[in-house]
């Protein structure tokens, strides 16, 4: 249509731009690394719970069989079990408040 110049003449690349896009990707870069899911497997304090849980477990099922077999042995049956039962629990809890007292492990 016209042969005319246009009246602005575009401007050339700024070396301020491309240093400010260059930050830009750098900042980005960071920000995905630091916000992706880091997952490396069992924390130290699900480990301190499971152990807790199965100290728990352990001793109560430890003094039932062995409340359980001294009652069957002595013929005290009911008493044997029940004796065994708060041994069982007794040990359960001092074995969680010794492991609560260990400072972590720095997993």
């Amino acid at each position: 249509m016209s042969d005319e110049k246009p009246a602005r003449q575009p401007i050339g690349e700024d070396a301020r731009i491309d240093a400010l896009e260059e930050r830009l990707k750098t900042a980005r870069e960071r920000e995905e690394k630091r916000n992706a899911p880091q997952v490396r497997g069992v924390g130290s304090s699900d480990k301190a719970g499971s152990r807790a849980l199965t100290d728990l477990i352990g001793g109560l099922v430890g003094g039932v069989v062995v409340g359980w077999t001294v009652g069957w042995l002595f013929d005290v049956n009911p008493w044997g079990l029940l004796v065994g039962l708060f041994l069982g629990i007794v040990v359960a809890f001092r074995n969680i408040i010794r492991a609560s007292k260990q400072p972590p492990s720095g997993d």
